[in-house]
């Protein structure tokens, strides 16, 4: 039951996931979280850094998008900032939003690698789609309250992930 929630790759921020593998392995299209994966709760647009990464994945061939929880109001600055499409109130880890995309898009499964910082939204999602999924540490300490409510589930499945020397956190692998 619990390897549902297991990531394929965990690394500790967006910026240190090995794109060229992904690449190199098939993966087309990137799917961000938002809160907490590409950017902290506080803050309302992209930093520098963010926009640079962004280009460089789009320069690389990747399709960018962001499929957030939030609200469009939290979601649009990012979006036209970063020149990609989105996906905002998606009701991850639901399958409905990651549908639309392979259909709007036309991708499979093994096309497609779904980065976020929560297991229960978007690991869970993205292994139920059978993409790739990629585990990054949260950008910020704050969380929305749904977030604290998950963050306290993860503390449990992690557990039981260090119990089966499944998954430690800070050990980063990919």
């Amino acid at each position: 039951m619990f390897s549902k929630f297991l990531p394929d790759i965990y690394q500790k921020s967006v910026y240190k996931i090995n794109y060229v593998k992904l690449k190199n392995s098939g993966i087309k299209c990137l799917i961000f979280d938002l809160d907490n994966t590409i950017t902290s709760i506080d803050l309302n647009k992209p930093t520098k850094r963010l926009i640079n990464l962004f280009n460089k994945l789009k320069n690389m061939g990747f399709k960018c998008l962001i499929l957030s929880n939030s609200g469009k109001k939290r979601v649009e600055p990012f979006k036209n900032s970063l020149a990609v499409d989105s996906g905002f109130s998606s009701r991850k880890p639901s399958n409905k939003k990651y549908i639309k995309v392979m259909n709007n898009y036309n991708y499979i499964p093994d096309e497609i690698a779904a980065i976020g910082d929560q297991l229960l939204t978007d690991i869970y999602g993205a292994n139920r789609m059978g993409f790739t999924s990629i585990l990054v540490n949260p950008m910020g300490e704050k969380d929305f309250v749904v977030s604290i409510f998950n963050r306290f589930i993860e503390k449990i499945i992690f557990r039981t992930f260090r119990k089966r020397d499944l998954f430690t956190r800070g050990k980063y692998y990919d």
